[in-house]
């Protein structure tokens, strides 16, 4: 059967994004890996589908999978497309879009410049609920890594980050961390791994490894867990220039129980038909 997809992404952090909202969509898993595949299918970070409400007082559903096939919780850069979309294809209207989550509802602003804004909710910072394994929640932890000790922030935002402070980017040994952490007893639904260098309190650089996915470009929650983490250790102002390989967001966060404010661009690429 052939579907309709559009290509989108959000600096260079790349989805399929499918129709399910006015007509019925249900994929397998296997389905979704052909998708992502680069060679084989579409290729993209995350495949996400928009459906009606779920949620009472909620214009869509939002549902994120990776290119593995597994489900995820929340996608920042996906929710920026999902705006664009969905206006795009007349399917609202409004400039403020409330949706509905896995991780809960977020609400989405489509500004003039075509800019979106995204308020991703209050992080979850208790360590049971991000979930991560510890006797209290901290601004960082001491975690055992390849028969070393490393510190690192634990934030959720509707899914699991580590958030790891480094001097240089480009010579820090990044992925044989990834690799461990990832498979780390401590986070028992894997974890989306970030490397921030501190640039001032005003400014960082990121690299994240997603889930499911490895580096990308751009991640969303990786940028405000980033953040958030980057401010619990008094290291950053309440506004923040997120530097990634993609391009830059702009992360705001208050104190802990305020929102994230996240604002980027969001830009289709193409459109086409794939036979499933």
């Amino acid at each position: 059967m052939q579907y309709a997809f559009t290509k989108m992404h959000g600096l260079g952090n790349d989805f399929v994004v499918f129709d399910a909202f006015t007509q019925p969509l249900r994929l397998a898993p296997e389905q979704f890996r052909l998708i992502g595949d680069r060679h084989f299918g579409i290729g993209c970070d995350q495949i996400l589908l928009v459906e009606p409400p779920t949620l009472p007082d909620t214009d869509f559903n939002y549902r994120i999978f990776n290119a593995d096939g597994d489900e995820v919780e929340q996608c920042g850069n996906g929710a920026r497309c999902f705006a664009r979309y969905v206006r795009d294809k007349g399917l609202t209207e409004k400039q403020e879009i409330t949706v509905g989550t896995r991780a809960g509802i977020i609400k989405l602003f489509v500004e003039a410049d075509g800019m979106v804004r995204v308020n991703m909710g209050v992080p979850l910072l208790e360590p049971g609920r991000i979930p991560f394994v510890a006797d209290r929640q901290a601004a960082d932890y001491p975690v055992e890594v390849l028969g070393e000790t490393i510190t690192l922030g634990a934030v959720s935002m509707g899914n699991p980050h580590a958030v790891i402070v480094v001097d240089d980017l480009e010579n820090a040994p990044l992925e044989r961390i990834v690799t461990a952490l990832q498979q780390h007893p401590r986070f028992p639904q894997r974890v989306n791994v970030g490397f921030m260098q501190i640039l001032s309190a005003d400014a960082i650089a990121l690299r994240v490894f997603e889930r499911g996915v490895g580096e990308t470009l751009a991640c969303g929650t990786g940028a405000c867990a980033a953040v958030v983490s980057g401010r619990l250790r008094g290291l950053l102002n309440k506004s923040v220039k997120v530097s990634l390989p993609g391009g830059a967001l702009m992360i705001e966060w208050a104190d802990e129980q305020a929102p994230v404010l996240m604002h980027g661009p969001a830009a289709s690429v193409f459109e086409g038909n794939i036979d499933l």
